[in-house]
């Protein structure tokens, strides 16, 4: 009905078709649906059309109301409140009715899922969804399997992992164009669609005529529902209530689309048809719903900027929205539209720069096809418009996935494939707008990467839609939008425009989606040729990649620190590497053969156009502009990736794609510009600019951004330097290094341009980049095996590394189809080659490990190359770790004892087309600057180091190596060293100049220089100056005002290059280069005046490097050529090709290699060694060598020894703490430091960790050990069988709780308390198996108020700890252990203790008395409660501690609460459980086998007493001591059973032994005598028997108790019947037999019976198993009580050996027969008439409640040690199962599931719905499970966390991969597998308590875990 009244409703705007029988139709929409099929399936269907038709007019019309309630608040008004939904339910009902044609809806979903050919998965997931990647079986790099697809195909040994999905996916299963078939799963193997019947016609009939109207109804209520933003409020609520009101009918859609094939292809023709679309949806006709929907169309075309082609409108100009007319009228009005609507500040930038980048943006606008892309869009059918709507509402989730839904269809796939691309620029544009472009990416992501990663559809979309110019439009467009003027270089008049890096686009990486897009179609190659093809793309390509050249431009500050740094270079690095790196990896990845030598010489070509217009753009000539960089110079590194790739593979010839000279030296100059500045900012040259420069300097190398950055540019520049003029190149390096000054002879020198304290470090930056320039082979000829194996060796060089951080460290290609795959075969191949691995070690008490590899020893020894380390640390100290490492390896092995240098490694040889890049190796300014530092580093001058002359020896060695064959006529033609006077050196070979002698230098100096006052008149040198003169002719650079002598200059060597590139004549090229930059001149007077002064040298290079070994060698002679010993060495020369050693090794070298290159060279090495004149004169000497130790080496050696304090600190420290805190070792068994202390003292003796004083406790100034008390439910997860449990991993798997030892003795107290009186219920049993009290201490002592105002300090202190002081928890103040209480000593003398120890020789009986009397005396302690001494307000307060310890529920179980029984049960339990803990710890029995004690320090002694002094103020009324049962026989017996109604005692037989142990022992006065206790154990022994004889007898058969009973009978008049157990059973068995309790058997008998036939021997053994608990811990407590040892045995004869030590067995007992336990029996009054007493207490008992009576009399004494359960081996198990596990509570799947590792109980961590009370359900379920400790593994994260009380730590995970590696997060999502060790010290932790001790990172939760 309610369709009805809707359709009345809305009657007055419909057509009169609606005017139906409305009413009838409604009522019977099953009939109406079967008679409507009927009449359409007959041959003339068109009445039934119209009927139809009609129908869906009517109901589908029926949701207009619908979009009234969605648009304002008038529809709100007038009561549309529940209408709309019933209205919007009845039509989906309609519909479903409909399409069923009359039958079951479900059933006709049944019918038409079996016509589904199955061949692909298509399962479409959202983020977060974890899937599958297996790169074994994967095509496209995006390929993904849902879990069920991957787990039911074939995947072992492939390279798979799991992840989480981020922007959501498709299942690619079955998709053979996306990975290969051998992957496919089971369900989806199967192709041939032969056995897929024919779809019936009439089946799917209905849906053909329903949809399109459906759909049709789903677009007009989208087009109703949307209202144009605001410009300021952002309308997203609005859109988000349109969404929710169509969430049905998406929903509807989609399970459609779930139909299967059938139904699919159905969908398809009604959404690509275009007649139906234009039919519905046109507008005309009378339907006035439809004309305006029509128009509502309309608006939202134009307001999005884009035209319908049918207005006559021309593209773009009419556009109210956005009126920049200067742009309207530049021809790009589009652009504007493009933007949307620009505020209006927009606005006016766009005006105001209009001759910005004028040139570029009408080269881009000019094009018409580009507006066409941008701004005209036509819907030809349902799927258009839809999708358009899905982009307007920002890509809701369900209309994405019902798209997505729908691309198994392949009809379907294209036609959705071009629709998007026809969106593309529409998407832009609203992502460009949208508030939420994060979830709006993914969701774009989400579906074209399902579209672009198919090759085939790829190619065919760019060939018929111009894919590819659309893409690259789209994304020019998109930046245009943010570009801003470049200021680098010439600010003023710069064209050039850049993107600003803090705009939004890039900061928030909005265009990642279409750049993700771009590199996706671009790893096709068939795409990817068309591209480098088509000349116009490149051209706009390399428009597009100009706009980030020089982006994000850095200026040095160098007056104030900066105010705001800025960060925007994340968005500079990310937008370069993702735009414009990423793209030219995808490209080059097809440039791999010769054929495609073309690509690559048009990309050169147009790149280089680029770069020439940029050159001019920013009006660049020769200089860069000082104190500016930028690290983005993507053109430079393109061609230099082109380049590269051109040599590489495709054999192009270097020189056809190098330019002209004058273009290689711009090329140079920004990259060089670079280098120069990353030795700046490590010099702290650039620290006003803040740590964001840093930050660059270190992401400029970082492994995933240096082969996009520093690679390419030290490529660059190596190949410039290959084709340029050496000297000029050289002459650059040192300039732009701001070096050039340093380079003189004189001693003193003036920098213009950098501070002193720079210089050295620039000195050796500059160096250092000369070294890798010409060591470095990445580009230039090593195959890519050998860089990756060079890249590997330098990252383990520097430390040793996991796998993972490997993969992460070795720079791959970032383009995912390239060579190397992380983890692909040459990977793990090459790391095997060079690394070992170490596989993960535990320390009981440190960190988890991971499993490292590390460096082989061969590697050290041939491959270590310290330039690929320095090229690749991120950190300096990167370096230093390496060079450490290696000095290890060196000393380890013995290969060299001293400080090694960095070694000289012979590198690969270089490609040919290179070979220009060695003579830089071979020109005069190179070697003068060698030969000038060799000088000064020999003189001492300042700022000189090691490293200096480290870079400069191997630059000589690196000459040497790379010099041209044999110099020939060279040796006849120098006569000696006289005859070249007028330059430095003749040729330009390295091998030849080093003999060269030089004689006099003129030196530019300060005044102030010493070599001036040298040049003192007296001694002219003035002949010598004509000499010299010529060498220092001034040439060229005549400035104004350089009135001073003029200075031969570098750089006005370098300006005339620029003037002239032609070869300089040899004169000039003689000149020293003596540099001065321009702005020296510009401040005159600020210097101190320059002279000119005459040095006298008379040095060769070789002559300085002997001395230079004599220097380094501090002996005078100490160089002796090798060869003249050995003449072999000359003819076989053995140089290794990779050398360690120091300076003298390799100074040593070098000589060598010079004799071997020269015969010359020999000779005049002979001859220095000859001239044994020392180099200067000896006073001279001993002063320079003072010198040596120059401020910088008195410093390191000050850091040496600093290190070697520490380190000595550090291992002293560490073993104190290893003796300290022992955490596991076996030594101290002794209680305490008390019982060791002298016998002659006769007071024990503490020293105060605090005050340091040592001294007794006393009353009045007590001492307390410190102690940590916890609550501890460990002793309840004992059970009874030895196997751990199973961690469930199916549904089926339950783990109860009732068979633990906590729920054993929980049922046991509550049957006591059902039949007998409470008071004695609860001195019958022990609690504290859950929530019992644990406390240790870490052994050392304080005064207690030393310990108040210690406390007092921490709660001052400000620094947050990781413990609560207000909780009293502090750290020991000596060893740091957690702690949070003071346990007191009690004043006591060790003499006294060895009284009471003395056997004395009383009879039992007397001893009996004694015991008695002693109890019953109130407060017989030596310290009287009633006076208040300090010590009793102690003891006082710590026992507060121990009740506060536990929640309440774990003390109170008395039934009336706060009973003083409670109190007495809960003392005595806590001394149970410390010692039952000890027994655990010790392995669960006291054989020496066991585990050691675990080192506790223990504190029971001391425990004792404190319960004792509490114990003794509830006395124990006499009448009801069970002392008095156990040890007198009662009289009148009747009298018990008088008074009926008052709850019966608890018999004595159903007592617990143990139990009353403790009772009787802290009823007694302390300290307690040796022979009492003695004579407490034998009389409780005698009881413990008794029970394990009742206990037997109720275990066996009717039989075998007859049969007992008469054996027994037999014997029992023997002398030593008392001692017999055969007699004792009968006895038992006759006497139980008088009450019911072996009746009743019936039923019971056969569950109680064990099948096992009881002979002598097992019932022997079955009696000691069952007394040897109570005998543990007897024995235990005797240890801590008088001190003594625990004798260690053999397990079988454990039981013997404690008997004895307790004094059990009689001394003259002999050892040769087999041991009897009864034996040990001493009964204190005659045996049958006590027992047959307890007998009859039972019988009383069993009349009654036989059943209760059995079960209370079999105790389960064995229980196994406590385990953690038992975990799978692959944590896949755990991960599939919990991870989808719903959460009982709320019954939603969690965010965090976690589940508990104690009991197995699946828990949310964080979980609001499941909070009680403000607690979340971890923190819960450790309250209840562990008494407040919880061990919990988080199932997403496979990490355990711990959560201990108020604190939580993470403890680390116990499942690694197959590297021994964590995988927190499962962010790799590698295959994991248990690690036992690692969970068996998990375990050790929680059974030993220790978690608090040994994990470091502790944090409050806050209860919100």
């Amino acid at each position: 009905m309610a369709a009805a009244a809707a359709a009345a409703a809305v009657g007055g705007s419909q057509s009169s078709q609606a005017e139906l029988p409305a009413p009838g139709l409604a009522l019977d929409k099953a009939a109406t649906a079967a008679h409507l099929k009927a009449a359409l399936s007959r041959p003339d269907n068109r009445a039934g059309a119209e009927e139809l038709q009609a129908l869906l007019e009517r109901v589908l019309s029926a949701e207009r109301p619908l979009a009234a309630a969605a648009d304002g608040e008038e529809a709100a008004a007038a009561g549309g409140g529940g209408g709309p939904g019933a209205a919007e339910e009845e039509a989906l009902e309609w519909c479903k009715c409909l399409l069923a044609g009359g039958g079951g809806y479900d059933e006709f979903c049944a019918a038409v899922r079996a016509y589904d050919p199955a061949a692909l998965c298509g399962l479409v997931w959202t983020a977060n969804f974890v899937a599958y990647r297996c790169r074994t079986c994967g095509i496209s790099p995006c390929m993904s399997l849902c879990a069920e697809c991957f787990h039911q195909g074939d995947h072992t040994g492939h390279d798979f992992n799991m992840f989480r999905s981020q922007a959501g996916g498709a299942c690619d299963c079955g998709d053979s164009n996306v990975m290969r078939e051998s992957g496919f799963c089971k369900r989806h193997q199967i192709k041939s669609s032969s056995n897929i019947p024919c779809v019936p016609k009439d089946l799917l009939m209905m849906s053909e005529f329903v949809l399109p109207r459906f759909i049709f109804c789903l677009i007009q209520y989208l087009r109703e529902g949307y209202n144009e933003p605001a410009a300021d409020v952002p309308s997203e609520k609005d859109l988000n209530k349109v969404l929710q009101l169509l969430e049905p009918q998406i929903s509807f859609l989609e399970d459609l689309t779930k139909m299967g094939g059938a139904m699919r292809s159905v969908l398809t023709q009604v959404l690509t048809n275009q007649q139906n679309y234009k039919d519905l949806t046109s507008g005309l006709g009378e339907n006035a719903c439809a004309k305006k929907s029509h128009e509502k169309y309309l608006i939202a075309l134009k307001s999005s900027g884009l035209t319908y082609p049918e207005d006559k409108l021309v593209y773009g100009i009419q556009e109210p929205s956005a009126g920049t007319s200067t742009l309207a009228v530049q021809g790009f009005a589009g652009a504007t539209g493009t933007l949307g609507q620009l505020d209006s500040s927009d606005e006016e930038d766009q005006d105001g720069s209009q001759g910005l980048g004028k040139r570029k943006r009408v080269k881009l606008s000019s094009n018409t096809k580009d507006q066409s892309i941008m701004d005209v869009l036509k819907h030809k059918s349902f799927l258009e418009e839809l999708l358009f709507w899905t982009i307007k509402y920002e890509f809701p989730q369900k209309m994405v996935t019902f798209l997505l839904n729908m691309l198994p269809d392949q009809e379907y796939k294209v036609a959705f494939t071009k629709t998007f691309v026809q969106h593309y620029a529409f998407i832009m544009k609203t992502l460009k707008k949208s508030h939420e472009s994060d979830t709006m990416s993914n969701r774009i992501v989400h579906i074209s990467v399902q579209l672009f990663s198919n090759e085939e559809l790829a190619r065919q979309v760019t060939e018929e839609c111009q894919l590819l110019d659309i893409m690259v439009t789209v994304l020019l467009y998109m930046m245009e939008s943010c570009l801003i003027k470049s200021e680098l270089q010439d600010e003023e008049n710069s064209l050039h425009v850049v993107v600003n890096c803090g705009e939004a686009l890039l900061k928030n990486n909005t265009y990642w989606p279409l750049v993700s897009d771009f590199i996706n179609i671009l790893s096709h190659q068939s795409v990817a040729k068309r591209f480098l093809e088509d000349h116009g793309l490149l051209v706009t390509w390399m428009n597009f990649v100009s706009f980030f050249q020089g982006m994000n431009l850095n200026k040095r500050e160098l007056n104030e620190h900066v105010e705001f740094e800025s960060q925007t270079y994340y968005a500079a690095f990310a937008a370069e590497l993702e735009a414009c790196a990423q793209p030219m990896w995808g490209l080059l990845s097809h440039c791999k053969v010769r054929e495609t030598q073309e690509y690559t010489r048009n990309v050169v070509r147009y790149c280089l156009e680029a770069l020439q217009d940029w050159f001019d753009a920013i009006n660049f000539v020769d200089e860069p502009a000082p104190n500016q960089v930028t690290f983005h110079l993507p053109l430079h590194r393109y061609y230099a990736m082109f380049l590269s790739k051109a040599v590489k593979c495709q054999e192009l010839d270097l020189d056809s794609v190098l330019p002209d000279q004058e273009m290689l030296m711009k090329l140079m100059i920004h990259p060089l510009q670079i280098q120069a500045s990353l030795a700046e900012i490590h010099s702290n040259m650039w620290v006003r600019n803040g740590l964001q420069i840093k930050g660059q300097a270190m992401t400029y190398v970082q492994s995933h951004f240096c082969n996009s950055m520093i690679d390419p540019d030290i490529y660059l520049l190596q190949v410039c330097a290959s084709r340029l003029d050496p000297d000029y190149f050289i002459s650059s390096v040192f300039e732009r290094f701001k070096v050039v000054d340093l380079l003189t002879m004189a001693s003193q020198h003036q920098n213009t341009v950098l501070d002193a304290e720079h210089e050295r470090s620039m000195l050796e930056g500059a160096l250092t980049f000369l070294v890798i320039l010409l060591s470095l082979r990445l580009h230039l000829g090593m195959s890519d095996d050998e860089i990756l194996r060079a890249e590997m060796v330098a990252q383990l060089c520097m430390n040793d590394r996991t796998h993972s951080s490997l993969l992460d460290l070795i720079p791959e290609n970032p383009n995912p189809k390239s060579g190397i795959i992380p983890g692909s075969y040459s990977f793990e191949s090459v790391l095997s080659a060079v690394a070992d691995f170490k596989a993960p070690v535990f320390e009981p008490g440190g960190s988890m490990q991971q499993g490292m590899y590390t460096p082989k020893a061969e590697v050290w020894d041939q491959e270590f190359d310290p330039v690929m380390v320095i090229l690749r640390t991120v950190y300096r100290r990167d370096v230093q770790s390496a060079m450490d490492r290696y000095t290890a390896f060196l000393k380890q092995s013995g290969k060299f004892p001293g400080n090694p240098w960095p070694p000289y490694k012979k590198r690969t040889p270089l490609h040919p087309s290179y070979k220009g890049l060695m003579r830089l190796l071979h020109c005069k300014t190179l070697h003068i600057v060698l030969f000038t530092l060799l000088y000064k580093i020999l003189m001492d001058h300042q700022n000189l180091s090691e490293h200096v002359l480290c870079m400069v020896l191997y630059l000589i060695e690196l000459g040497l190596e790379n010099s041209a064959e044999e110099e020939s006529d060279e040796e006849a033609s120098v006569c000696g060293p006289e005859r070249c006077h007028d330059s430095w050196f003749p040729g330009s070979n390295l091998v030849s100049n080093m003999r060269h002698f030089i004689n006099y230098v003129r030196v530019r100096v300060p005044e102030t220089a010493p070599e001036v006052k040298r040049d003192s008149p007296a001694s002219t040198s003035s002949d010598s100056l004509g000499s010299l003169q010529s060498s220092r002719r001034p040439k060229v650079l005549q400035r104004e005002n350089s009135g001073t002598a003029q200075v031969f200059s570098l750089v006005a060597e370098r300006r005339k290059k620029f003037q002239e590139i032609i070869n300089r004549s040899s004169s000039e090229a003689n000149q020293v280069v003596r540099p001065k930059t321009s702005n020296k001149w510009s401040a005159p007077g600020s210097a101190p005046q320059l002279t000119t002064a005459i040095l006298e040298i008379k040095e060769s290079i070789l002559s300085l490097l002997i001395k230079l070994h004599h220097k380094l060698s501090g002996k005078q002679n100490s160089y002796y050529p090798a060869w003249l010993d050995d003449i072999e060495i000359l003819i076989q020369p053995e140089i290794p090709k990779y050398s360690h050693g120091d300076g003298i090794t390799a100074v040593e070298r070098i000589l060598l290699k010079a004799a071997l290159q020269s015969r010359m060279n020999k000779r005049i090495i002979e001859e220095i060694c000859r001239k044994v004149t020392p180099p200067v004169p000896p006073k001279k000497v001993t002063a320079a060598e003072k010198k040596t130790l120059d401020k910088e080496e008195r410093r390191q050696k000050a850091r040496e020894r600093q290190q070697k304090l520490l380190a000595e600190f550090a291992s002293r420290q560490k073993s104190f703490m290893e003796t300290a805190m022992d955490v596991d070792s076996p030594e101290n068994d002794i209680p305490m430091e008390i019982t060791a202390a002298e016998p002659q003292i006769s007071e024990a003796v503490y020293d105060c960790v605090i005050c340091g004083q040592s001294g007794p406790s006393s009353e009045d100034r007590p001492t307390g050990l410190v102690v940590l008390l916890q609550a501890s439910s460990v002793l309840g997860q004992c059970r009874d069988n030895i196997e751990p449990k199973k961690l469930p991993i199916t549904e089926e798997e339950q783990i109860y709780p009732w068979d633990t030892c906590a729920a054993v003795h929980d049922v046991r107290l509550s049957l006591l308390q059902r039949y007998f009186k409470d008071s004695s219920c609860l001195l019958a049993v022990s609690i504290g198996w859950e929530g019992g009290v644990y406390v240790q201490t870490c052994g050392h002592t304080l005064h207690i108020d030393c310990h108040k105002s210690y406390m007092e300090s921490l709660r001052n202190d400000q620094v947050l700890q990781g413990f609560s002081v207000d909780k009293g928890e502090f750290t020991c103040p000596l060893c740091r252990q957690f702690a949070n209480s003071v346990l007191p000593c009690y004043p006591g003398s060790n003499v006294e203790n060895n009284l009471w120890q003395r056997p004395s020789n009383k009879n039992i009986q007397d001893l009996i008395k004694e015991v008695e009397e002693l109890q019953g005396r109130p407060g017989a302690f030596p310290v009287s409660i009633s006076s208040e001494t300090n010590l009793s307000k102690e003891m006082e307060s710590v026992m507060k501690d121990i009740k506060n310890t536990t929640q309440k529920k774990y003390r109170d179980y008395s039934k009336t609460p706060g009973s003083p029984d409670n109190d007495f049960l809960f003392m005595y339990s806590v001394a149970r459980t410390n010692l039952e803990l000890e027994l655990i710890h010790r392995g669960g029995n006291l054989c020496s086998g066991g585990a050691s004690t675990a080192g506790k320090r223990s504190c029971l002694n001391q425990l004792f007493h404190v319960l004792a002094l509490h114990m003794r103020l509830y006395s124990i009324d006499s009448e009801y001591n069970p002392w008095r049962k156990l040890t007198q026989l009662v009289e009148e017996v009747n009298s018990q059973l008088g008074n009926e109604e008052q709850q019966p005692e608890v018999p004595i037989l159903y007592h617990d032994v143990t139990s009353l142990l403790l009772i009787q022992i802290l009823m007694m006065p302390q300290p307690l005598r040796k022979d009492h206790f003695t004579c407490i154990v034998k009389v409780l022994f005698t009881l413990l028997y008794t029970q394990a004889l009742v206990a037997l007898s109720v275990k066996c058969s009717e039989e075998d108790r007859s049969a007992w009973k008469h054996t027994g009978a037999l014997k029992k008049n023997t002398c030593d019947a008392e001692k017999s157990h055969e007699v004792l059973l009968s006895f038992v068995i006759s006497e139980l037999s008088k009450g019911k309790l072996y009746h009743e058997e019936g039923t019971q008998e056969c569950a109680m019976v064990s099948p096992i036939a009881w002979s002598s021997e097992s019932m022997e053994k079955y009696l000691q198993d069952f007394c040897l608990p109570f005998l543990r811990i007897t024995s235990l407590l005797q240890h801590h009580l008088f001190g003594e040892d625990l004798p260690s045995c053999q397990e079988e004869e454990e039981f013997s050996v404690l008997s004895s030590c307790l004094g059990l067995l009689p001394t003259f007992y002999q050892t040769e027969h087999p041991f009897i336990s009864a034996s040990c029996l001493d009964w204190p009054v005659p045996a049958f008439d006590i027992i047959s007493q307890w007998c009859f207490e039972i019988n009383g008992f069993t009349e009654r409640h036989a059943e209760q009576g059995k079960a209370l009399l079999i105790q389960e004494s064995r229980w196994k040690l406590p385990h953690l359960l038992q975990l799978p081996e692959n944590y896949n198990t755990i991960f599939q199962y919990y991870h989808r596990k719903t959460c009982s509570v709320c019954t939603k799947v969690p965010k965090d599931p976690a589940v508990c590792l104690v009991c197995g109980t699946f828990v949310c961590l964080k979980g609001l719905c499941c909070k009680q009370q403000s607690y979340c359900e971890c923190v819960l379920h450790s309250q209840n499970c562990g008494a407040g400790t919880g061990i919990f593994l988080l199932i997403n994260a496979s990490v355990i966390i711990i959560i201990r009380g108020h604190r939580f730590c993470l403890w680390g995970s116990v499942y690694l991969d197959a590297h021994g590696e964590e995988d927190r997060d499962l962010r790799r999502g590698k295959p994991l597998y248990i690690c036992k060790e690692r969970y068996k010290v998990l375990e050790q932790q929680w059974i030993s308590h220790t978690f608090d001790h040994i994990n470091k990172r502790w944090g409050p939760h806050y209860n919100g875990l």
